[in-house]
């Protein structure tokens, strides 16, 4: 948090305690009219949920998408593109790659001219010992998950601020992100801590990037936080450092790779079919005529809404459980101080 010098005479908020700036979390305000000829860029196309949400995409009538995926090749059998080839472009991209980046916008734009929805959908997962991971697993990891999104958000801000109102007579300004985290980019869970540093940090990223958008921008953001789905995602998940200290049986981190690794657990899990039709009607709905309001964060799944939701009554404990402590650092600040908490 911005820190700000401060005398205890002072009876007004310093700008860094502002609730209007630092405690609202409804980042996205207003309505959201997604274009009729929407241009989507979706990153992992190849398989799961950036696949489905393509092909529905490529479903509409007259959306435009942009798949990408690291090998084109993988998406050569992606469906409706045979038939909506004038609305769709196959484009190479490894997000660990500042350069394949850059291109794969530049060609979005050469094609279509403007993004109206960034969905940063490419990632993978590790599971393994904190304590035994290897400095390149890490490095990797971050890089994917959250250095490459971030690379792709600036860019998306960028078009979306100053290239969409150039792409045609009438063209406004404005346009969606959609950041696919996880439940693991709110909650941890054992074996997971890696994954849970870069999709914290997204997390935390998008939800300060949303806060900096002027409202004439029309930009917004959404977190997308999936709970399992029953894609080839976990069972892809890369197998990182075991550490012999934890291997039992009854451990937390074996417990969970157990229950994982349980084909009547996927079973129960989301389809990716239904997790990218609720993304698609996430920006759909958003208009000033339907629900008028894109969140900041969307839990999908139910396993994902009642750990979520968990995880914020357990904070609000621990903040009630020791509010006193907590405030007793600035109670000099004044009476301003104690009305917030």
């Amino acid at each position: 948090m911005l820190q700000e010098s401060h005398t205890s005479s002072s009876s007004s908020f310093p700008i860094a305690y502002k609730p209007d700036i630092t405690m609202d979390s409804k980042a996205n305000t207003t309505p959201y009219d997604l274009p009729d000829n929407a241009v989507w860029f979706i990153t992992g196309c190849s398989s799961g949920i950036g696949r489905s949400l393509a092909e529905l995409v490529l479903a509409h009538p007259t959306h435009r998408l942009v798949a990408t995926a690291r090998s084109p090749a993988a998406l050569s059998d992606l469906a409706g593109a045979a038939e909506n080839a004038d609305r769709l472009l196959k484009v190479a991209l490894d997000v660990t790659s500042q350069a394949a980046i850059d291109a794969a916008v530049a060609a979005a734009l050469a094609r279509f001219g403007r993004v109206d929805v960034l969905v940063n959908n490419a990632g993978y997962g590790i599971m393994g010992d904190a304590e035994a991971m290897a400095r390149e697993e890490e490095r990797r990891q971050v890089e994917t998950n959250f250095w490459g999104p971030a690379a792709l958000c600036k860019h998306a801000v960028r078009v979306m601020r100053d290239e969409n109102p150039k792409a045609a007579a009438g063209g406004k300004a404005g346009g969606v992100v959609l950041n696919v985290t996880s439940i693991g980019g709110f909650v941890g869970f054992p074996m997971h801590s890696l994954y849970h540093a870069a999709k914290f940090a997204l997390e935390g990223y998008t939800e300060g990037m949303a806060k900096e958008m002027l409202p004439d921008w029309n930009i917004h953001f959404c977190i997308i936080e999936p709970g399992g789905v029953n894609t080839g995602f976990a069972a892809s998940v890369n197998r990182g450092g075991r550490h012999p200290a934890y291997e039992r049986p009854d451990g937390p981190g074996r417990t969970l790779e157990t229950m994982v690794a349980d084909p009547r657990a996927r079973e129960m899990w989301a389809r990716p079919e239904a997790v990218a039709r609720a993304m698609f009607k996430v920006v759909a709905d958003a208009g000033s005529g339907a629900r008028g309001r894109i969140p900041i964060r969307l839990p999908l799944g139910v396993d994902a809404y009642a750990i979520i939701k968990r995880a914020v009554a357990d904070v609000e404990r621990d903040l009630e459980e020791f509010k006193e402590l907590s405030i007793s650092t600035q109670k000099a600040a004044g009476d301003d101080m104690e009305a917030l908490a």
